[in-house]
């Protein structure tokens, strides 16, 4: 999973000033123009890792070892919001960022920094943005459900980072659904997965904002409510954003990104392993599933 951003302009101005500082002893990419993937400069490659977000993380950290292995130098920068994110490719800070989900969720961003950018295509169709309690939880079925019952939740939604597309999308479900008494409480994905953690081995009632894909629907059982109203969105489509130009000067690595595509199965067990059973050491857990899935590790650059 997995957030349509609506960052305010005070709290842009300070994450944008925070990406600048992060990215300053990287400095912006000197590329090749009109390379083909040689040479020291058009085999380096920045990609921005939105922080929390399992999928971007494990994808990202996929194509850093299978690029390494053809000679790429590349670093991968951890971002805590996407408005950095896409401020630091349109400014060509940053080469790649995996997880731009379209057409909701970050469509903000992409309606404001597009022209700076290229879409290098969609490698996962099946995205959704939920409302999700743990399965136990047998007389909450969909999000209108959850009406008179907030005493049971502390009168809390746990969400994620403020400004997320997801906690955009589900502030306005709770006030499409007329939940009034209840909270989002926003604050990290980590500090979420947390909380849910701990409902869920005590067999509490939690309700949480939550997204596909991710890992969690494999560690516990789970069920997202149905939204009748359809206010967190349909079915969105994740792409592979660059900052203008990449296609030109890195032709043989747009080529291999524009081709890329991940299924529902080898996505799922990728984070998995990388996330859940070797969650100490994420580069360990996606090198240990390249092991065992060499074959679409061969064809990622065929």
């Amino acid at each position: 999973m997995r957030r349509k951003l609506v960052a305010r302009v005070v709290a842009g101005v300070a994450v944008a000033l925070t990406l600048s500082a992060t990215l300053a002893a990287c400095g912006k990419s000197k590329e090749v123009s009109g390379g083909s993937g040689s040479g020291e400069d058009a085999k380096t490659v920045t990609i921005g890792v939105l922080q929390g977000w399992a999928e971007d993380q494990v994808v990202s950290e996929l194509w850093k070892q299978v690029l390494e292995k053809k000679g790429y130098k590349v670093t991968l920068k951890n971002i805590s919001d996407a408005g950095p994110t896409f401020t630091g490719l349109a400014g060509g800070d940053l080469d790649l960022f995996m997880d731009t989900w379209l057409p909701k969720t970050h469509k903000t961003y992409v309606d404001k920094y597009g022209s700076q950018m290229e879409d290098l295509g969609v490698w996962y169709d099946q995205a959704t943005l939920d409302i999700t309690v743990p399965a136990y939880m047998t007389d909450v079925n969909s999000i209108a459900d959850l009406k008179g019952k907030a005493s049971k939740v502390d009168g809390k939604i746990v969400g994620i980072e403020p400004g997320a597309g997801l906690t955009a999308a589900a502030k306005d479900t709770i006030k499409g659904y007329g939940l009034s008494d209840y909270t989002l409480q926003t604050s990290s994905t980590t500090a979420m997965l947390s909380a849910l953690k701990s409902a869920y081995a005590s067999k509490k009632p939690i309700v949480v904002t939550l997204w596909r894909p991710h890992w969690a629907y494999s560690a516990y059982k789970l069920k997202d409510l149905k939204d009748p109203k359809g206010l967190m969105g349909a079915k969105e489509k994740i792409h592979t954003y660059a900052h203008k130009g990449f296609s030109a000067d890195h032709k043989e690595l747009a080529g291999w990104l524009k081709n890329f595509t991940m299924p529902d199965a080898q996505l799922a067990s990728l984070e998995n392993e990388a996330l859940n059973k070797q969650s100490s050491n994420v580069s360990a857990g996606v090198t240990k599933w390249m092991n065992e899935n060499q074959d679409f590790v061969k064809q990622m650059t065929a």
